[in-house]
């Protein structure tokens, strides 16, 4: 190999490990958002829930729920 061929060898290797990196950097990143997504909605499903047994002990003190 001569020198110009071996310096674009080394320019190839170089760009596939940066597109390597670059790829896992975003697997990493993308699972992190979908961890955060999953966290967000558990957490809204605890807040809905809690809100439906506040209205529930409320409708229940006042007289308003029906079911029992």
């Amino acid at each position: 190999m001569d020198n110009k061929q071996n310096m674009s060898y080394q320019a190839g290797q170089a760009t596939g490990q940066t597109k390597e990196k670059a790829g896992g950097m975003m697997d990493k990143a993308k699972d992190a958002a979908a961890s955060a997504q999953d966290s967000l909605q558990q957490t809204g499903q605890q807040m809905t829930e809690k809100a439906q047994g506040a209205a529930d002990v409320v409708k229940d003190k006042t007289g308003m729920n029906k079911n029992h």
